[in-house]
C-alpha cells in the first residue's frame, strides 16, 4: 500500500481534494478529526489539556471549546508547541496502527493522510509521497475568514503560525493549485491520483 500525505496551508482546499481522491478509492485518514477525538472527555489528551490551559477553555458540558483553545494557541507559540507536542505524536500512533491494519486487509492500494501540519510536525519522511495543496495568499485569507467567521487579522495570525506555503512546496512530489475554480482543482486531483496509482504499481 502506498502512503501519501495530503498537506498544505489552512483553508487551501485540502478537504475538497481529499473527497476527490476518496472517490477514486483511496483511504482517507483525517488527522484533524482524529485530533478532535483525542481531546474528548475521558481521552488521554483531555486531562492534560485542561490541566495546562485551565477550565476556562471548557464548554458547559465539559467538552473543550476548540475556538477558545484555538485563540490561546494561535496567539502564543509556546502554548501552540505544547499542544502540538501532545497531539501530533498521538495522532501519528493512530495513523501507524491504521496503516498496519489496512495493509493486512489488503483492501486499499493508496492511503492518504490529510493533515495541515505534516511537515511542521516532522512526519514528511514517513510517507512515500507528499501532495501539497496551495492557493494565493489573498484567496487563502478570504476563505479562512469566511469559513471560520473571523477577522482578517485573526486569519493572518492563523496562517502565519504555519510554515509558509512556498516552503511546503519544496517537500512536494505533487502540487495542486486551488486558486482557480472547482473544476480545475478536481482535474488536478484526478491527475494526481493517476500519478499515485503509477507510484503504487512501481512500489508493488
Amino acid at each position: 500500500m502506498l502512503t501519501a500525505s495530503l498537506t498544505g496551508g489552512i483553508a487551501t482546499g485540502k478537504s475538497v481534494i481529499a473527497m476527490v481522491l476518496e472517490e477514486f478509492g483511496c483511504y482517507i485518514f483525517h488527522a484533524d478529526k482524529e485530533a478532535h477525538c483525542l481531546m474528548e472527555p475521558g481521552k488521554a489528551a483531555y486531562k492534560k489539556i485542561v490541566r495546562h490551559f485551565g477550565k476556562s477553555i471548557l464548554n458547559e458540558d465539559k467538552t473543550i471549546n476548540r475556538p477558545k483553545l484555538g485563540k490561546r494557541v494561535f496567539s502564543d507559540k509556546k502554548q501552540r508547541q505544547f499542544l502540538n507536542s501532545l497531539i501530533h505524536p498521538a495522532v501519528h500512533r493512530q495513523r501507524i496502527q491504521l496503516i498496519n491494519k489496512l495493509e493486512k486487509e489488503k483492501k486499499y492500494k493508496i492511503f492518504i493522510s490529510e493533515a495541515a501540519l505534516t511537515i511542521e510536525a516532522g512526519f514528511a519522511d514517513f510517507f512515500d509521497k507528499i501532495i501539497v495543496v496551495y492557493c494565493g495568499k489573498d484567496i487563502q485569507i478570504r476563505r479562512l475568514m469566511e469559513r471560520d467567521g473571523i477577522s482578517e487579522a485573526e486569519a493572518r495570525k492563523k496562517i502565519s503560525s504555519q510554515k509558509p506555503l512556498e516552503e511546503k512546496k519544496k517537500y512536494a512530489d505533487y502540487l495542486i493549485d486551488t486558486s482557480g475554480d472547482i473544476s480545475s482543482a478536481v482535474e488536478q486531483a484526478e491527475k494526481t491520483y493517476r500519478n499515485l496509482y503509477m507510484d503504487y504499481i512501481s512500489l508493488a
